[in-house]
Protein backbone atom coordinates (compact mmCIF):
# COMPACT_ATOMS: atom_id res chain seq x y z
CA UNK A 1 0.00 0.00 0.00
CA UNK A 2 1.45 3.42 -0.92
CA UNK A 3 1.33 6.28 1.68
CA UNK A 4 0.66 9.41 -0.39
CA UNK A 5 -2.69 10.70 -0.97
CA UNK A 6 -4.08 10.35 -4.68
CA UNK A 7 -3.79 14.58 -4.64
CA UNK A 8 0.11 14.04 -4.57
CA UNK A 9 0.31 12.69 -7.96
CA UNK A 10 -2.71 12.99 -9.67
CA UNK A 11 -3.84 16.67 -9.16
CA UNK A 12 -1.22 17.44 -11.34
CA UNK A 13 -1.64 15.36 -14.51
CA UNK A 14 -4.76 17.60 -15.80
CA UNK A 15 -2.34 21.02 -15.58
CA UNK A 16 0.50 18.92 -17.28
CA UNK A 17 -1.87 17.67 -20.15
CA UNK A 18 -3.40 21.10 -20.92
CA UNK A 19 -0.62 22.80 -20.83
CA UNK A 20 1.07 20.53 -23.30
CA UNK A 21 -1.56 20.92 -25.32
CA UNK A 22 -0.52 24.49 -26.13
CA UNK A 23 3.33 23.45 -26.64
CA UNK A 24 3.00 21.52 -29.78
CA UNK A 25 6.19 20.67 -30.41
CA UNK A 26 6.26 18.24 -26.95
CA UNK A 27 2.88 16.22 -28.48
CA UNK A 28 4.92 12.43 -28.77
CA UNK A 29 4.74 9.25 -27.70
CA UNK A 30 7.25 10.17 -24.78
CA UNK A 31 4.56 12.87 -23.67
CA UNK A 32 1.84 10.74 -24.05
CA UNK A 33 3.25 7.84 -22.33
CA UNK A 34 3.90 10.41 -19.17
CA UNK A 35 0.69 10.96 -18.68
CA UNK A 36 -1.48 8.29 -19.77
CA UNK A 37 -1.85 4.87 -18.77
CA UNK A 38 -1.86 2.22 -21.71
CA UNK A 39 -6.06 1.82 -21.70
CA UNK A 40 -6.47 5.68 -21.65
CA UNK A 41 -9.95 6.10 -22.95
CA UNK A 42 -10.34 9.99 -24.07
CA UNK A 43 -13.35 11.43 -25.42
CA UNK A 44 -13.73 15.22 -26.91
CA UNK A 45 -16.98 16.01 -28.20
CA UNK A 46 -16.01 15.54 -31.76
CA UNK A 47 -13.91 12.43 -31.41
CA UNK A 48 -12.67 9.55 -29.37
CA UNK A 49 -9.20 7.99 -28.65
CA UNK A 50 -8.94 4.53 -26.61
CA UNK A 51 -5.31 3.31 -26.14
CA UNK A 52 -1.60 4.81 -25.81
CA UNK A 53 -0.92 3.67 -29.23
CA UNK A 54 -1.56 6.66 -31.68
CA UNK A 55 -2.46 9.18 -28.97
CA UNK A 56 -0.11 11.68 -29.43
CA UNK A 57 -0.43 11.91 -33.35
CA UNK A 58 -4.48 11.89 -32.55
CA UNK A 59 -4.00 14.64 -30.24
CA UNK A 60 -1.69 16.80 -33.05
CA UNK A 61 -4.57 16.03 -35.87
CA UNK A 62 -7.10 17.77 -33.42
CA UNK A 63 -5.04 20.60 -32.76
CA UNK A 64 -3.99 21.23 -36.52
CA UNK A 65 -7.05 22.60 -37.40
CA UNK A 66 -6.44 25.78 -35.63
CA UNK A 67 -3.52 28.23 -35.79
CA UNK A 68 -2.81 28.06 -32.25
CA UNK A 69 -4.61 27.04 -29.06
CA UNK A 70 -4.45 28.61 -24.92
CA UNK A 71 -6.49 25.92 -22.81
CA UNK A 72 -7.24 27.43 -19.25
CA UNK A 73 -7.87 24.98 -16.57
CA UNK A 74 -9.31 25.64 -13.12
CA UNK A 75 -7.80 23.48 -9.94
CA UNK A 76 -8.88 20.14 -10.27
CA UNK A 77 -11.10 18.37 -7.69
CA UNK A 78 -10.16 14.89 -6.70
CA UNK A 79 -12.42 12.43 -5.08
CA UNK A 80 -10.48 9.20 -4.29
CA UNK A 81 -11.69 5.78 -5.65
CA UNK A 82 -9.22 3.58 -3.68
CA UNK A 83 -5.71 4.15 -2.84
CA UNK A 84 -4.72 3.60 -6.70
CA UNK A 85 -7.15 5.76 -8.29
CA UNK A 86 -8.90 8.84 -8.20
CA UNK A 87 -11.43 11.15 -9.86
CA UNK A 88 -11.24 14.26 -11.51
CA UNK A 89 -13.59 17.09 -12.13
CA UNK A 90 -12.66 20.60 -13.55
CA UNK A 91 -13.49 23.39 -15.88
CA UNK A 92 -11.86 24.41 -18.94
CA UNK A 93 -11.74 27.87 -20.86
CA UNK A 94 -10.21 26.81 -24.31
CA UNK A 95 -9.35 29.53 -26.79
CA UNK A 96 -9.04 27.97 -30.32
CA UNK A 97 -7.10 30.34 -33.30
CA UNK A 98 -7.88 30.37 -36.36
CA UNK A 99 -6.06 29.84 -39.39
CA UNK A 100 -6.11 33.03 -41.84
CA UNK A 101 -8.62 32.90 -44.12
CA UNK A 102 -11.05 30.87 -42.36
CA UNK A 103 -14.74 32.06 -42.18
CA UNK A 104 -16.16 33.87 -38.94
CA UNK A 105 -14.22 35.46 -36.45
CA UNK A 106 -10.17 34.61 -35.67
CA UNK A 107 -11.51 32.95 -32.58
CA UNK A 108 -13.20 29.82 -31.13
CA UNK A 109 -13.83 29.72 -27.36
CA UNK A 110 -15.57 26.72 -25.31
CA UNK A 111 -16.27 26.80 -21.74
CA UNK A 112 -15.82 22.77 -21.15
CA UNK A 113 -16.15 20.42 -17.96
CA UNK A 114 -14.20 18.12 -17.51
CA UNK A 115 -13.98 14.58 -16.06
CA UNK A 116 -11.46 11.86 -15.55
CA UNK A 117 -9.82 9.21 -13.59
CA UNK A 118 -6.33 8.58 -12.63
CA UNK A 119 -4.82 5.51 -11.53
CA UNK A 120 -1.24 4.94 -9.69
CA UNK A 121 0.42 2.74 -11.84
CA UNK A 122 4.21 1.71 -11.72
CA UNK A 123 5.67 4.31 -13.61
CA UNK A 124 3.64 6.78 -11.28
CA UNK A 125 0.31 8.30 -11.44
CA UNK A 126 -1.59 8.56 -14.85
CA UNK A 127 -4.42 9.68 -16.92
CA UNK A 128 -7.02 6.69 -17.43
CA UNK A 129 -10.16 8.26 -18.62
CA UNK A 130 -10.39 11.74 -19.73
CA UNK A 131 -13.84 13.11 -21.02
CA UNK A 132 -14.54 17.15 -22.16
CA UNK A 133 -18.53 18.14 -22.04
CA UNK A 134 -18.90 21.89 -23.52
CA UNK A 135 -21.14 23.99 -21.68
CA UNK A 136 -20.80 26.65 -23.84
CA UNK A 137 -19.26 28.15 -27.41
CA UNK A 138 -18.86 31.83 -28.62
CA UNK A 139 -17.39 32.24 -32.46
CA UNK A 140 -16.97 30.06 -35.21
CA UNK A 141 -16.10 26.36 -34.65
CA UNK A 142 -13.76 24.74 -37.18
CA UNK A 143 -15.16 23.83 -40.39
CA UNK A 144 -14.56 20.04 -41.27
CA UNK A 145 -12.49 19.45 -44.38
CA UNK A 146 -13.85 18.18 -47.31
CA UNK A 147 -13.40 14.22 -47.68
CA UNK A 148 -11.01 13.21 -50.36
CA UNK A 149 -12.43 11.01 -53.08
CA UNK A 150 -13.12 7.69 -51.94
CA UNK A 151 -13.11 8.42 -48.37
CA UNK A 152 -15.82 7.49 -45.77
CA UNK A 153 -17.50 10.67 -44.32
Amino acid sequence: MHSDPPAAGAAQLLDRYLLSLDDDDKLDDTWARALFTDDADVAFPMSRHRGLAGLAQWHRDALAAFAGTQHLGGPAVLDPLGPDRARLRANLVSTHVHHPGTRGGPLFTTGTFVTGEARRTADGWRLAALSFRVVWTTGTPPVAPPATPGEAP
